[in-house]
């Protein structure tokens, strides 16, 4: 999906909401160390005014959630297409998302109450709360799960996704992921790996995963791996320029298999290589290694999620 922020000249404002617990907070606050002017919890009814007059020296951040006066989905989704018919500004809509389940840990760890049910247990107001934001969910342009992630890991994806500071460029972040578990929220494009040679099949090479050299020389050994390789690292080297003028300032690219433990994690660590020595600043990240607990910082001298791959000139 475009951004709207692609809009030359315009005021770029991004509208944060999602479910109580889901990262919110902190959202806002990484936006505003990235340079946004930061509001969270505007009445609704006050947006329209706040948004009156000259357009601001900076982009703009404000916070939605079920405890702004006025809210409502009908109101939220009013403000939307309110702000899209106006030419001076290029609304974006940032949906923080989570699982139910971790959810309500997260509020039975702070002993907080849910502001939708705060007579009742947390999970009767998460329940309610995520139904009630669906058709808000079903409107962001950029969404954010934070199911599985760290404080640390949200504010590198934001950061990934609209670090507006000067000299900043597009940065690629890199999924490999098992199809059984399903696909990974937030890619802007994917590849299926399942045709090549699975390693899962060689006893010798079925408890390494794909960082290792010999499970990687094992899928490049695949007839067909070259030339896909080639083509698919050719496609996305001739994309980014063009979502860089755009105005994106993230690209997420997945790399599936059966098991998402061999194939994809080859195909990504050679991809992240390949993009680095292009100059690209690239991360990477391995959903099921990172599911079994996998220490992802041995094996491959490779960065991890978060941080980014040294580009040409620089020392691997």
């Amino acid at each position: 999906m475009t951004s709207p922020s692609s809009r030359a000249g315009n005021q770029r404002l991004v509208l944060v909401t999602g479910p109580s617990g889901a990262g919110r907070s902190t959202a806002i606050n990484v936006l505003e160390d990235l340079g946004f002017e930061a509001i969270d919890n505007l009445p609704l009814s006050l947006i329209p005014r706040l948004l009156d007059g000259p357009a601001r020296p900076m982009p703009l951040a404000l916070g939605l959630d079920v405890r702004n006066r006025d809210f409502s989905t009908s109101n939220v989704i009013e403000l939307i297409d309110r702000l899209t018919r106006l030419p001076e500004y290029s609304p974006e809509v940032l949906y923080l998302d989570c699982a139910a389940d971790v959810l309500v840990r997260r509020y039975n760890e702070t002993r907080r109450r849910h502001p939708l049910t705060p007579d009742e247990a947390p999970m009767a107001g998460v329940l309610a709360e995520i139904d009630l934001l669906a058709p808000i969910r079903a409107r962001a342009d950029i969404l954010v799960d934070t199911t599985e992630l760290s404080p640390h890991d949200l504010k590198a994806e934001l950061t990934r996704a609209f670090d507006i500071r000067p000299g900043q460029r597009l940065s690629v972040s890199l999924h490999s992921f098992s199809y059984k578990r399903g696909v990974p929220r937030g890619l802007d494009m994917m590849f299926d790996c399942r045709f090549l040679t699975n390693p899962h099949w060689e006893p010798d090479l079925r408890p390494l995963d794909g960082r290792d050299p010999k499970v990687q020389a094992h899928v490049a050994a695949d007839p067909r791996f070259p030339e896909f390789f080639a083509k698919t690292l050719d496609l996305v080297e001739f994309l980014l320029p063009a979502h860089l003028e755009e105005g994106k300032s993230h690209l997420a690219v997945g790399f599936g298999c059966t098991g998402g433990k061999h194939r994809s994690v080859t195909l990504v660590e050679k991809a992240a290589l390949a993009l680095a020595e292009a100059g690209w600043p690239v991360s990477i990240r391995h959903r099921e290694l990172e599911r079994r607990g996998v220490a992802l910082n041995t094996g491959a001298d490779l960065p991890r999620d978060g941080e980014t791959v040294p580009v040409r000139g620089q020392a691997l």
